[in-house]
């Protein structure tokens, strides 16, 4: 197995964000990133740089007006004086119809659906570099150069829409990095089908949204029922797709609280489901706040257990890019990342 990262994700460093009325620490924090490299690099695996891919491959997902917003947001933001020092919204979209904003504030409040993705200085270099990571691991899977890469992104990507930040997510990197690769396949010969399964305790709402019309890529997600739990308004069992993506949607929500042998079946499931529709690729967006210790886990998954995901996974028997999301506690992540490797190594030899 390959490792992408570019250093330049731990760049991006807000310290705070609002949630349930409250000013609260950040958990999405840089040393996720060290935790996860050092064990990788412990295990012998060497760090690839990743190229720059430039804009194309995210203005393949994401809009224009997004993307410009994102690189220009926080300059913009400390130009206008008596700012706080990171981007959040103070409004929301609201008319039926509404018209884009020209001020800072109000395209704040049009491209950002909650108060979990503060901008700093140097979130659009690390959220760009974390991009660039992904695309890096798909290519290489795609082309052959091995079976299986794992990019280490931070900050995650799954809560990006096309055009909206949420949940400490700004671009959608599996997304991307899916995107990127169909034409590569398509250049083989290949059907050009990819499955993007997502086991991140939050359900994939912005994966979802940016595929959900598409039957060229499968999503599906396993997560905490979202009645109780964020993103709270998507990944209903009833959310399939529309038009041609009807069917090519698959949400398990799991009731909060849902021990590793429910997570584990769940998983199991939704690869039989994707083995019918026979992908070209599979994409991972892992997360491993299912971990039963994480500060905003549902689930009960114990760190041996992460071994037994990586072994149903990998016996699916697809080329595979394993996209880092979320995993919030710092001080157990080498060892779920270390207990996953080694399931997943074991069941490929």
């Amino acid at each position: 197995m390959k490792f992408v990262h570019h250093p330049d994700a731990a760049l991006h460093r807000p310290s705070t964000y609002f949630n349930k009325g409250q000013l609260r620490a950040l958990p999405e924090k840089p040393e996720r990133l060290g935790a996860l490299a050092a064990l990788v690099e412990t295990r012998g695996g060497a760090l690839i740089r990743p190229d720059d891919y430039g804009s194309a491959p995210r203005a393949a997902v994401h809009t224009p007006a997004y993307l410009a917003f994102l690189e220009t947001a926080h300059a913009r933001w400390m130009a206008e004086g008596g700012m706080g020092d990171v981007v959040l919204p103070n409004v929301h979209k609201m008319q039926r119809v509404p018209s884009y904003p020209a001020s800072i504030v109000g395209q704040a409040g049009w491209h950002m659906y909650d108060t979990a993705c503060p901008i700093d200085a140097h979130t659009w270099t690390a959220t760009c570099a974390a991009t660039n990571a992904a695309i890096h691991a798909a290519r290489l899977v795609a082309t052959g150069a091995d079976r299986a890469a794992y990019a280490l992104c931070r900050p995650p990507g799954h809560h990006a829409t096309r055009d909206m930040a949420g949940g400490f997510c700004y671009l959608n990197h599996v997304a991307v990095a899916a995107e990127s690769v169909l034409p590569i396949l398509r250049s083989q010969g290949k059907a050009a089908r990819v499955a993007i399964l997502d086991v991140d305790v939050h359900h994939g709402n912005g994966t979802q949204d940016i595929f959900y019309e598409r039957d060229d890529v499968f999503f599906v997600s396993v997560h905490g029922d979202p009645a109780q739990f964020y993103p709270h308004m998507a990944g209903y069992e009833q959310e399939r797709g529309i038009g041609r993506g009807e069917g090519y949607t698959l949400n398990l929500p799991l009731p909060i609280g849902s021990d590793e042998a429910t997570v584990l079946a769940a998983i199991g499931r939704s690869l039989d489901t994707i083995a019918r529709f026979a992908p070209d690729m599979l994409f991972l967006s892992l997360g491993f706040d299912t971990f039963i210790n994480d500060p905003l886990a549902a689930f009960g998954v114990t760190t041996p257990g992460f071994a037994k995901m990586a072994a149903l996974i990998a016996k699916a028997g697809l080329p595979t890019v394993l996209v880092q999301e979320g995993g919030y506690a710092v001080d157990d992540l080498a060892a779920n990342l270390g207990s996953f490797l080694d399931g997943y190594e074991s069941a490929m030899a």
